[in-house]
């Protein structure tokens, strides 16, 4: 690791960590989704949102603190696009999450409950993570793995997409069901995106 002279300000582990922290409260609800009928579905939402609103304060808190931190543990960029990237999971989930609400969609297809395991897999994964960006140690099982379900999350995705074109569901369904399963997946990018973003970091720190 590269020795360094100069102290580092430390208070931004901590930001990302209660940055994951948060996914992980979002991964919950979207699996609390699941199993909630019509009427249970905007109250979720509602603590959805609140939980994506905790996610934007916890990116501007990072923000704020890189802007006035004259020493910063590793590359500015790479904590501005780790602190952006995390948020983006945030912000996919819970549009995801108010689309269903808007849309009233009855009933989701078979495969979304697999798409929202492997967001909670991943999700937990992440926030196992975070605390280890202090040392760098123990990461490279996290970001092989999270790649690994990023590939699995495209391969439920194509599955989905064939689902839904099979003719069974009338073109107004298709629509929103397709823009539901459609953001999930960009949720899935999101976090292979922080995984990529904690690699970099971590072969730089090398």
């Amino acid at each position: 690791m590269r020795f360094r002279l100069t102290p580092r300000e430390t208070s931004f582990y901590d930001m990302f960590a209660a940055s994951a922290d948060n996914i992980v409260t979002g991964s919950k609800l979207l699996m609390e989704l699941l199993g909630a009928d019509a009427s249970a579905r905007a109250e979720i939402a509602e603590r959805m949102r609140a939980a994506e609103h905790a996610g934007d304060d916890a990116t501007h808190a990072i923000f704020h603190q890189l802007n006035s931190s004259f020493i910063t543990p590793f590359d500015r960029e790479d904590i501005y696009s780790l602190a952006s990237s995390l948020d983006d999971i945030m912000d996919f989930m819970e549009e995801a999450v108010d689309l269903v609400v808007l849309y009233n969609v009855e009933e989701l297809p078979k495969g979304v409950d697999q798409q929202i395991e492997v967001l909670a897999r991943a999700a937990e994964l992440t926030a196992e993570a975070m605390p280890h960006l202090r040392t760098m140690d123990n990461l490279t099982e996290y970001w092989i793995e999270v790649n690994r379900l990023e590939n699995q999350a495209d391969q439920i995705h194509r599955k989905l997409l064939a689902h839904l074109f099979n003719g069974k569901y009338d073109a107004m369904e298709v629509l929103k069901l397709k823009q539901i399963v459609d953001v999930l997946e960009e949720a899935a990018d999101a976090f292979e995106h922080v995984a990529n973003t904690v690699e970099t970091i971590a072969v730089k720190e090398s």
